[in-house]
């Protein structure tokens, strides 16, 4: 049966620092000429960039993997395939989109939604925006973090996940607003890493309540399982 409720998100405060790939200047400002993925495609509703089931989920992604691994597996809660991303350093192991660091997705959908498992191990996930005074912004939400930083190019900020699948809803029309004062224009990449199990990551014009949403884009628990905290929404403050 599909299972939806809403919780807040709070800090969890870790006492340990994180090392981060390096991400050369260049790609915040100004933001240069990329071809876009997603240019010619009529954007409206939902458009999925992944979806554990499909036959190649990661077609459009670039993995790196040291010290850990990325593959499909059957999760037990949900009796499904889904993608699992573990590794000892977040920074290492992740999954990235578009496959090409030449191109951008293009994606002009405001909201993000990501379906996570919580792994009860350290995650983290990374957006990387365009604004109305073409300049990149990323957004970056960790499990791990205590406090929200506002940085020229960079935003960080805490996420709480609750235990089992949660359904992450990013709203970046309203963090690009918050955080820079400029206007959201498009989503340029997306970048995953360990550690978590994913079901589906896709884009929508707005927030879609449980029943709104098409029978593919629901997780639904074996119907023998009990009602628990299996899914839950995190929404990052």
């Amino acid at each position: 049966m599909p299972a939806s409720r809403k919780v807040n998100a709070n800090c969890i405060a870790v006492k340990r620092s994180i090392k981060f790939l390096v991400i050369h200047a260049a790609q915040n400002s100004p933001a240069p000429l990329c071809e876009k993925m997603f240019k010619n495609t009529f954007q409206s509703g939902f458009l999925s960039i992944l979806y554990s089931i499909g036959s190649k989920p990661l077609q459009i992604w670039d993995k790196k993997v040291r010290n850990g691994h990325i593959k499909r597996i059957t999760d037990n809660d949900i009796q499904s395939l889904v993608l699992e991303i573990v590794g000892t350093n977040v920074s290492t192991t992740f999954i990235t989109c578009p496959a090409d660091p030449k191109k951008t997705l293009g994606i002009k959908l405001p909201f993000l939604v990501m379906i996570i498992k919580n792994m009860k191990k350290y995650f983290t996930f990374e957006v990387q925006v365009l604004d109305d005074k073409n300049v990149r912004r990323r957004f970056r939400a960790s499990n791990y973090q205590s406090t929200t930083r506002v940085k020229p190019f960079i935003c960080t900020m805490p996420m709480r996940l609750d235990e089992g699948w949660n359904q992450i809803q990013f709203n970046l029309l309203d963090f690009t607003r918050r955080a820079y004062g400029t206007n959201y224009v498009e989503t340029l990449r997306v970048q995953l890493h360990a550690n978590c199990r994913i079901r589906r990551v896709y884009f929508s014009d707005r927030l879609y309540s449980e029943d709104e949403l098409p029978p593919e884009f629901k997780l639904f628990l074996p119907i023998q399982k009990p009602m628990t905290k299996s899914t839950n929404q995190a929404i990052c403050n």
